[in-house]
């Protein structure tokens, strides 16, 4: 027998956890191969040291999992090898850490992932899809476009693929978790209406080479022009001065520390004086400040619910919530 469990008494895991780590771990070392027999529930209790009610959970999980199988005249074995989860995002970022984290967490044992970035070069995002067909179990990717799908990525199994973050499939084909950047935006501007009336200016940042959708920069403006707001959208601020009873909403967290700085040097108190709503919440933008009020959905969410729909593999068509943070930058 190939596979043999020993109990960690002193490990902060329970006897069935433990179980279905060392099982899944066996998979993944190559110590348990596809086909390859577990040892029977009567064996593992004498030889391991745990009950049979352990052993019959352990393997009924592993087995909704398709991780092992069972015929009633053989037994338990290895119906698959580990699952390998292909992971394309566009770049990596503090919230997209917060993402990916979730996600990882989220995964059984015995999923193992590769991440990889395009950084919205269409030549790197074709040839990562191309060289990764038929190589992996899962697929998860992070389009280029918000309005359109890359015709590489059909050359994926519509039934292994998530969209995540941005794109549409026409067809209805494909799974995806996506933002919204248009009528989301302009729902949590309006939520936060009154503290941004307490300004004479409304500007956005949106500078001409951000990946982020220009949905935005319609939300932005239809949403000025409803509540008659005094509004202007600028593409650079290195060379312009922060005023007082200005408020803005960045996209760039590059542009937010330029605020920040131009505040604190020309002494103009963040929240009254000067208003900020940045694009994206992270850790950090809760504890600058009073706290930076942020549009955001919530990323770690979005790597749970991508975990689940790789261990489930059931269709997920889903448009995640974007919600306004308020603290004490607005």
């Amino acid at each position: 027998m190939k596979f043999a469990f020993k109990l960690d008494e002193g490990s902060p895991q329970t006897k069935l956890q433990q179980l279905i780590h060392a099982v899944s771990e066996a998979i993944n070392l190559g110590i348990l191969k596809e086909g390859d027999f577990l040892p029977s529930v009567n064996q593992l209790s004498k030889e391991g040291g745990i009950s049979r009610d352990t052993i019959f959970k352990a393997y009924s999980i592993l087995k909704q999992r398709s991780i092992i199988s069972s015929t009633p005249t053989k037994g338990y074995f290895v119906s698959s090898e580990s699952y390998r989860v292909f992971v394309l995002l566009d770049d990596f970022s503090a919230f997209k850490e917060q993402l990916y984290k979730s996600f990882r967490s989220n995964l059984p044992d015995n999923y193992s992932v590769d991440l990889l970035f395009h950084h919205y070069n269409p030549e790197i995002f074709n040839q990562l899809i191309l060289n990764s067909l038929g190589r992996y179990s899962m697929y998860i990717v992070m389009n280029i476009d918000n309005k359109n799908m890359e015709e590489v990525v059909r050359k994926i199994d519509p039934k292994k693929l998530l969209l995540l973050d941005m794109g549409s499939d026409p067809k209805n084909e494909i799974s995806f978790l996506v933002q919204d950047f248009n009528q989301a935006v302009y729902d949590c501007l309006e939520s936060g209406i009154k503290l941004i009336q307490k300004y004479q200016e409304f500007i956005l940042v949106f500078p001409h080479d951000t990946p982020h959708p220009n949905e935005t920069i319609d939300a932005f403006k239809r949403f000025c022009s409803d509540h008659q707001l005094k509004h202007t959208v600028l593409d650079n601020i290195d060379s312009r001065e922060v005023q007082p009873g200005q408020a803005y909403l960045v996209i760039k967290d590059s542009d937010l520390v330029k605020i920040v700085k131009d505040c604190k040097k020309n002494g103009y108190k963040i929240g009254s004086e000067v208003g900020i709503i940045s694009y994206n919440d992270t850790p950090m933008k809760e504890i600058v400040g009073a706290g930076i009020t942020v549009i955001s959905t919530d990323f770690v969410r979005m790597g749970r619910d991508c975990a689940n729909f790789i261990v489930t593999k059931e269709k997920l068509t889903e448009v995640i919530p974007t919600k306004l943070i308020l603290r004490g930058s607005l």
